[in-house]
């Protein structure tokens, strides 16, 4: 997501004409948009994002739980 970004804004300088950006090559200005492709191929096929959305779904079953287990009255109190 950062390559994207850093591509906007480089982008958006290159088109305004705005100084250093615009005496660059078009190459040097596109490459965050290749690094944020190959970034997002790396994580799907290594399993990257499966186990961060894995985490997060855990992280909120683990919140309801405990928000249940205090609800009823059973959760222990940690000191």
């Amino acid at each position: 997501m950062y390559f994207l970004g850093i591509g906007l804004v480089l982008l958006a300088l290159k088109y305004l004409a705005v100084a250093p950006v615009a005496e660059w090559s078009w190459w040097l200005v596109l490459a965050p948009f290749a690094l944020a492709a190959l970034w997002w191929a790396w994580a799907d096929a290594s399993g990257y994002t499966r186990r961060q959305a894995m985490a997060r779904e855990d992280k909120r079953r683990q919140v309801r739980i405990d928000r249940s287990q205090a609800a009823l009255g059973t959760k222990r109190k940690r000191p």
